[in-house]
């Protein structure tokens, strides 16, 4: 961010000194937010390079929550939420192209996915087995065995004693009063006992590649003490591991099909690491006061303590070092920017200071003239370092502070880092050549026999489309003839009349549009991918292809 100029004060905006490093981009005092850090998260929703702020948020009084996309302070879409949120990232659960990412929002026991910003998948958490003497009394109720009064006493009883929860029902029925006992057990008394948990905290694993833009499962936390791994694409469990005590904060590293470590920290004041095929935590780290922040940088821990300090660990437990901080702690991010190798730790005090700290040494403060909860909401700084190449040159972060050596990043470790992102960058070119070359995955033909070159065009609102493909023959001098084009789809979503056809002969240097029909078969408001490839007949392998991203039909879902 570039350093900002001195300016007067006239109380309308929000005011940093003159000489900070910082930049206020976007500030709205009456934003009329409610949330928690949890369930703020940056996300790059339509690939472009632009991030967009989503927000879970809990409405006044915790009433009407709704999830609302923010584009600097102004709000693109919002819509309701069925329950409060508990926490909201994104990431990318498929390798297709285009690699946006999608929306995940816990809120009690389900996860809610979006794609596009369109509600696509819905995660349950699967139930959990009831108390058998809870269930016992409910059907001496149901039989009108036993009195609305017995029944409290009963359920009290249990409560008391026995090693599994009551029910959300029953819960409930002991709180009411003695009036309205007898018709809520005639009201429910038919109803099956179940017993729900609820999503405490959410993170992301990698499936299988390190690679920034790799396919991520989801990592939950429930309240019945354990932690799930969902496959990113069926959303069934992968992995379930137990914990001693409720997460309240979780951090993932590692891939999961190769090796990977779990960090919970609990409401017992224990942080527990699990690592890959344990069951229960392989590490406990005992902390002398509640956690408020948990960010892992590498193999180190960072935790923020209700004793307003800072305290760094190793992945096994090892204390490394203690900060003391000067206001309680209300949130922690993780700051990186891959550009210069960075890795820091953000933390939010009560007192309206934002710290970063890289390992224990200061770089920087920012002072905000906001409470401190509206400073704790400014603090989801992931996804800062995957801003486009040209936007990370024009918007430096960090700047040489002469007056703090120690915020220096050295040369050494700048050097090492652009290389590794540079190798990685090569690596990645080359992949996605050697696929294209291999699968014939580009729209313009790779051998020089067959100069080819094809795009398409979609037009229509729905439920059917036209789709015009724009094919050129790009040799000087000879004519191509003897091509045919074909489609591939799912053909329970969409219908072509004419999936399969002949070419006609293509005159050097002309493009020639070709018309067909598509008409989307489902209702559900979702899209998917047509292949449309060219072959020469009587080879199987096709000359070049191309992939259509199908709009959704806009005419299915008003109807």
């Amino acid at each position: 961010v570039a350093r900002r100029e001195a300016r007067d004060n006239d109380g309308g905006g929000c005011c940093v000194e003159v000489n900070s490093k910082w930049l206020d981009a976007h500030y709205d005092p009456m934003a009329n937010i409610h949330t928690f850090s949890a369930c703020l998260a940056l996300a790059d929703l339509h690939g472009d390079g632009e991030y967009k702020l989503v927000v879970g948020d809990l409405g006044p009084n915790g009433r009407q929550p709704r999830l609302k996309v923010l584009k600097g302070p102004s709000v693109l879409t919002e819509s309701p939420l069925p329950s409060l949120p508990s926490a909201a990232t994104a990431f990318l659960m498929d390798p297709h192209e285009p690699r946006t990412p999608a929306l995940a929002l816990a809120s009690g026991p389900c996860v809610y996915v979006y794609k596009n910003l369109r509600p696509y998948f819905k995660f349950s958490l699967p139930p959990l087995p009831s108390n058998p003497l809870e269930q016992d009394l409910w059907n001496q109720a149901k039989e009108d065995r036993i009195d609305p009064l017995t029944l409290k006493e009963m359920l009290e009883g249990i409560r008391e004693k026995a090693e599994v929860p009551l029910s959300v029902q029953s819960l409930r029925f002991l709180n009411l009063e003695l009036g309205e006992m007898e018709a809520f057990v005639t009201q429910h008394k038919t109803h099956p006992i179940k017993r729900q948990t609820v999503i405490t905290t959410m993170t992301i694993l990698k499936k299988n590649l390190a690679d920034e833009d790799a396919v991520s499962c989801l990592v939950l936390g429930t309240e019945n003490r354990e932690l799930l791994v969902l496959d990113p694409e069926a959303f069934t469990v992968l992995a379930k591991m137990n914990l001693p005590s409720v997460p309240a904060f979780l951090e993932a590293s590692g891939q999961f099909d190769v090796e990977f470590w779990l960090t919970a920290a609990c409401r017992d004041g224990n942080i527990y690491i699990l690592r890959r095929d344990s069951k229960r935590p392989k590490y406990c780290i005992e902390l002398s006061a509640q956690p408020v922040g948990l960010v892992r940088i590498h193999k180190t821990l960072v935790v923020g303590s209700t004793q307003d300090m800072l305290h760094s660990f190793t992945h096994k437990g090892k204390k490394l070092w203690t900060v003391p901080m000067p206001a309680p702690i209300l949130t922690m991010s993780l700051l990186e920017q891959r550009s210069r190798g960075l890795q820091a730790v953000m933390a939010g005090l009560a007192n309206g200071e934002m710290r970063i700290y890289r390992d224990k040494a200061l770089l920087n403060i920012i002072h905000t003239p906001v409470s401190p909860l509206d400073a704790a909401f400014k603090l989801c700084a992931k996804g800062a370092e995957r801003l486009p190449q040209k936007e990370q040159n024009q918007k430096n972060i960090i700047h040489r502070d002469s007056a703090r050596p120690d915020a220096v990043i050295h040369p050494t470790a700048m050097h090492r880092a652009s290389q590794t992102d540079l190798y990685l960058l090569r690596l990645r070119a080359a992949r996605a050549y050697v696929q294209a070359l291999e699968s014939s995955l580009n729209p313009v033909s790779a051998t020089l026999r067959e100069p080819l070159k094809l795009h398409a065009v979609v037009q229509g609102l729905g439920p059917t489309f036209k789709l015009t493909l724009h094919l050129q023959n790009t040799s000087a001098v000879r004519p191509a003839v003897g091509l045919l084009v074909s489609f591939l789809y799912n053909e329970s979503l969409y219908a072509l009349p004419g999936a399969f056809f002949k070419v006609p002969m293509l005159v050097p240097g002309l493009s020639y549009p070709m018309e067909t029909f598509v008409e989307c078969l489902s209702d559900k408001g979702i899209s998917d991918i047509i292949k449309v490839l060219v072959l020469r007949e009587g080879q199987s392998a096709p000359l070049l292809s191309a992939h259509i991203n199908m709009p959704v039909s806009e005419g299915l879902v008003a109807a």
